[in-house]
């Protein structure tokens, strides 16, 4: 079995890597829609081929499940790396210097090391199960914030905003509750953002698995607290979620998004 300190040192190395070539590269990139308002350039492929080079010459043996295919990982492997090379693409694309890196590993559903970098900022925000979260070597904790008055929220929305979207209703509910709210354009960073402290809470409906196992694990390692968006427990899979920097805020974030989406307020599912 491979020890945390040479994930670790994998991890970082990649992220780094992928980052610096998204520095390099952008304002030079062909763009495309993958989908509808859903942004790809030829430096996220790059980035993830980086990224899946650095892995696999170090664990050849372990697999890759990455945003820019190919999605189905080696059922053989028994440690599986996730990826999201380019978290923020049409920020990335316009020039607005909010988007990073994301990558974990994890074995049989256990998340074990994560990271996640700015690029821009020089910020790598890291975790590893057990031994706590760090920005740039130096430990970070969620904030002490226990009531919506004093937070600072951060909302996830989908590339195509319907007024009955999950995320847009609970942003309209939560927006009087708060002190402020905002929108980044990567959750990779909300999250990252929430374990240092920064932002208070975070909601998605519409995440993928890369774009929120490392935040995840950074976030349980800071302190915070994280489940389904009914307030149940979190499941990597499925990647729809609420966060909060303490017990205390995630209550009262649960009680409004149940209010918001029409949920009795005691359903637990």
């Amino acid at each position: 079995m491979h020890a945390i300190p040479e994930f670790q040192a994998v991890c970082e190395e990649a992220v780094h890597a992928a980052g610096d070539l998204l520095l390099e590269r952008q304002g030079r990139v062909q763009v495309r829609e993958k989908g509808p308002a859903d942004l790809v350039t030829e430096a996220d492929f790059a980035a993830q081929e980086t990224v899946r080079r650095t892995v696999l010459s170090a664990f050849p043996d372990h697999c890759l499940l990455g945003e820019e295919g190919p999605r189905a990982a080696d059922p053989r492997a028994e440690y599986r790396w996730i990826v999201d090379p380019l978290d923020g693409t049409t920020n990335y694309v316009h020039g607005i210097p909010l988007y990073a890196v994301s990558l974990a590993v994890e074995r049989n559903g256990e998340l074990l090391v994560g990271a996640i970098y700015d690029p821009v900022s020089k910020e790598c925000f890291t975790a590893a199960a057990g031994h706590g979260a760090f920005l740039n070597g130096r430990p970070i904790r969620t904030s002490r914030i226990k009531e919506l008055k004093g937070a600072v929220g951060a909302a996830g929305l989908p590339a195509i905003v319907h007024r009955d979207s999950p995320d847009l209703l609970v942003f309209l509910e939560l927006l009087p509750e708060c002190q402020a709210l905002r929108r980044l354009g990567s959750a990779a960073l909300n999250m990252a953002y929430l374990a240092a402290g920064r932002i208070d809470l975070f909601w998605s409906f519409s995440t993928k698995i890369w774009d929120i196992a490392a935040g995840a694990l950074l976030i349980h390692e800071a302190g915070g607290v994280t489940s389904s968006p009914e307030g149940g427990e979190f499941l990597l899979e499925k990647a729809h979620f609420l966060t909060a920097a303490n017990a205390d805020l995630h209550r009262q974030l649960v009680a409004v998004v149940r209010r918001a989406l029409g949920r009795p307020q005691t359903e637990a599912q």
